[in-house]
């Protein structure tokens, strides 16, 4: 078939992280879709620091697993260290992440697009947008060609008319070595959206060969490695490659500050707002003045390469003063750069424009995904790369859209923060974001969402299989633990070990291990517990399923109860083009804010920053209830 005779079912812009997932999802879905990029070379780049996961982001890459995405997978195939954050906190709070080869990554990701049925791909810059009205119809090409589809979703990441700075030097351009994307946002304006500027920031990458690693501090992974994917396909890894830990000093920092006159943040050329929680360098010294030095983590970029990324040094300031800056830092004496750091602007769109389908509320059959949407990060792209492909998917097979509600995923967060409170800058996740985070964790992702994927026809049978046999084993192991009763002179030993009070009677196993001091691994001598295990072959992942529920149920049913409260109120519909100036018992702010964001359930509203909880009564009282 030709490009130039075939209507696409879904045409996806950019193939970065948020590119690639709806890419594949949209194709997994059984839609004819075409992945447009500048250069397939370049599909998944990590632009940035050379890892997947983190806090809360961890969770998004098992959520997008879970549902069928590749995230998870090419992570773990590509992994060179891997560590479970925050352990010493409760299980809502541990986050996976894992060191990937930066090279072997989008290598991995590529060969797993191009075994993808449905999906084709084509190299070429997109520099225009086809409409019909209200309707977008295709789009068109830096070659003049005009590619129609029923569908569109566009991830440009940091392309859209991206500016490069490093000191007093600006040049156009979406990365490194790349050419900036113009002409989507002009396009988009012309049909009355409103588009911002964001900054980000990237730090140094330097010859790993010219570092002292004996002035630093060895970063190994964890000594048992697990996994993001819940597939039996991936396996833990068993070398993995060290990080290094060093910190800037007083020095580094009087150095960092003679560049500021030139610094394109400090003297104005820089307008847009950056990342407030990965901020640069010369913003952290600028910020916390008190501070006499900051964490400098130094991350290999694969197996074999000697580059590596100077995690905490993201920087704009000009070539001199990042060379002479760096090397007083501990280990970084001879340093070598491979390449300097700089900033990026470019344009994004505020995602109150969009629906939670993260279908646009102007154009119909037109989706946003990524950092066009004002986001920061590999994760939350990948995350409304997989929603809108799958949505864009759905629109074409005239299906009910797919939207995940804040108490069954990270993504559900991440949405409906975006197209209800908006972001002024760039939005990372955080546990504290939601308010459900002991129902979301990361091991339970798949508990939580592959049913769902399944039904979509992302998820395999054989995913929801293992879904179904981990639930009913541990329920099992529950169960055994609630019924079997354990003697005094087989538990006293242990509870006396850790200091303990004693039992005097025969006790339920159940009751005994929900104590917070003890560990299940601390009963692995007791008889008939390992006898059970051994004899319905209960792994690790089960035992941890069936521990979070001895010591953690109560909070868990709290919660539970407190989602099911408010999520009554997302019953509670909210017509379409509802006129909200027409209700003047409203504060003024409240009619403002609703009408712009046009809430479809009276819960979304009442996440609206400015909507007081009076402005929801009245609400609830115009809409009969």
């Amino acid at each position: 078939m030709s490009l130039f005779s075939t209507t696409y079912d879904v045409i996806v812009v950019g193939g970065g992280h948020a590119g690639s997932e709806a890419a594949a999802a949209a194709a997994n879905m059984g839609a004819h879709t075409l992945l447009i990029t500048m250069n397939l070379q370049n599909i998944a780049q990590m632009s940035c620091n050379p890892a997947m996961g983190g806090i809360a982001k961890g969770q998004i890459v098992r959520e997008i697993d879970a549902l069928g995405g590749y995230s998870g997978i090419v992570t773990d195939k590509t992994a060179i260290q891997f560590k479970m954050l925050n352990k010493s906190k409760g299980p809502a709070m541990w986050s996976p992440r894992a060191q990937s080869d930066r090279m072997q990554f989008a290598e991995c990701w590529r060969t797993m697009l191009e075994q993808t049925e449905n999906l084709d791909f084509y190299q070429d810059s997109v520099n225009g947008l086809l409409f019909d009205n209200h309707k977008i119809i295709g789009v068109k090409t830096a070659l003049g060609l005009e590619i129609k589809a029923k569908t569109v979703v566009i991830t440009a990441g940091t392309f859209l008319n991206g500016l490069i700075h490093i000191g007093d030097k600006s040049f156009g351009g979406g990365r490194a070595g790349e050419g900036a994307s113009t002409g989507i946002t002009e396009d988009l304006v012309s049909k009355g959206f409103e588009s911002g500027r964001m900054k980000t920031g990237t730090p140094p990458r330097v010859d790993g060969r010219s570092l002292d690693y004996s002035k630093m501090i060895e970063q190994p992974g964890d000594e048992i490695t697990e996994k993001f994917s819940y597939l039996p396909t991936t396996k833990p890894l068993q070398n993995q490659r060290s990080c290094y830990l060093t910190y800037t000093n007083l020095d580094v920092h009087d150095l960092l500050r003679t560049g500021f006159d030139r610094s394109p943040m400090f003297n104005g050329r820089i307008k847009s707002t950056g990342p407030r929680y990965c901020p640069s360098i010369e913003d952290k010294i600028d910020r916390f003045a008190t501070k006499d030095r900051h964490q400098i983590f130094v991350e290999p970029e694969g197996w074999t390469t000697c580059e590596m990324y100077v995690n905490g040094f993201s920087t704009s300031l000009p070539e001199d003063i990042q060379d002479k800056a760096i090397r007083s830092i501990a280990g970084f004496e001879n340093v070598k750069f491979f390449r300097y750091g700089y900033a990026i602007e470019y344009d994004y769109f505020p995602p109150t424009q969009l629906t939670h389908s993260l279908e646009t509320k102007l154009i119909e059959n037109l989706f946003f995904a990524g950092q066009i949407n004002g986001t920061t990060g590999y994760e939350e792209a990948a995350a409304q790369g997989l929603m809108a492909g799958v949505n864009a998917a759905l629109k074409v097979q005239e299906k009910a859209p797919f939207i995940l509600k804040r108490n069954e995923a990270y993504i559900g967060v991440l949405v409906d923060d975006l197209i209800t409170k908006g972001t002024e800058e760039p939005y990372r996740m955080f546990t504290s974001r939601a308010e459900y985070r002991t129902l979301l964790r990361q091991d339970n992702a798949d508990l939580r969402l592959t049913p769902i994927g399944f039904k979509l026809g992302l998820a395999s049978k054989e995913r929801l299989d293992r879904v179904i046999e981990k639930q009913e084993k541990a329920d099992l192991l529950i169960s055994f633990l609630q019924k079997t009763s354990v003697k005094q002179e087989e538990i006293n030993p242990i509870l006396e070990a850790k200091n303990l009070a004693l039992i005097n009677q025969s006790m339920k196993l159940y009751k005994i291990a929900a104590r917070p001091q003890l560990e299940f691994s601390d009963f692995k001598n007791v008889k008939k517990l390992a006898t059970f295990l051994e004899e319905n072959n209960i792994d690790k992942e089960v035992i941890e399923q069936a521990v979070i529920h001895l010591k953690y149920s109560g909070y868990i049913e709290k919660e539970k109860n407190n989602a099911d409260k408010l999520n009554r109120l997302e019953n509670v519909m909210i017509p379409s083009k509802f006129d909200y100036q027409k209700v003047k018992s409203l504060s003024f702010e409240a009619r403002e804010k609703l009408s712009k964001i046009q809430p479809t359930s009276i819960s979304q509203a009442s996440r609206i920053s400015g909507v007081s909880p009076s402005d929801i009564s009245v609400l609830l009282v115009y809409m009969g209830r």
